[in-house]
């Protein structure tokens, strides 16, 4: 199956491309962090759209790591905002095991084999870089993944095979999210909704 998808919003936020100078990945999380070393819930609330209620329950399902005094570090939020791009489309723990799978436990980072905001950034590569293109494959997902991964080194024996199935699926399921969205504009307007 061939698509062409266009997203106007960085992913896993409520904020246009356009708002942000066109910036996703490493580079908006550092105009996020440029002037704090945190981020506080309200923060995230507004770029996210993630309420606090919600956010304090994935944290109490062990799906988010507790804030330090009350502020989210850069992996912290990446974190956040790699679950919120799949939520339309994915169960919550589900995404929650595809996270495991790839850091292991949310507040041990020992077992970790990639930072949360590489992998963010990583993610935001591969997308961007999709969206150029007339259309989308399976296969043209797995050479942009190859492509953008090239440099990656491997902390234990298998991390990669890991970091390459898991970029696949968040892949795959968020274009499955942006397709959804569009069908619910459609339906929305087709009903006369706002």
């Amino acid at each position: 199956m061939n698509l062409q998808i266009k997203d106007d919003f960085i992913p896993g936020t409520k904020l246009l491309r356009s708002e942000m100078g066109n910036v996703t990945g490493l580079e908006f999380l550092s105009k996020v962090f440029y002037i704090s070393n945190g981020v506080m819930l309200t923060q995230i609330r507004d770029v996210s759209g993630i309420d606090g209620s919600t956010l304090q329950n994935w944290t109490k399902r062990g799906w988010v790591e507790n804030a330090k005094l009350k502020k989210y570090n850069m992996n912290q939020f990446a974190h956040i905002l790699i679950i919120n791009m799949l939520r339309s489309c994915m169960q919550l723990d589900k995404i929650a095991g595809l996270i495991q799978y790839i850091n292991g436990k949310v507040d041990d980072r020992s077992d970790d084999i990639i930072e949360d905001s590489i992998l963010y950034d990583y993610i935001c590569k591969i997308l961007d870089s999709l969206m150029l293109h007339e259309s989308c494959s399976l296969g043209s997902i797995k050479h942009e993944i190859a492509k953008i991964t090239a440099n990656y080194k491997e902390p234990v024996a298998g991390a990669r095979d890991r970091l390459t199935n898991a970029l696949e699926i968040i892949v795959v399921a968020y274009y499955a999210a942006i397709i959804k969205r569009r069908s619910d504009d459609l339906l929305n307007k087709m009903f006369g909704e706002n």
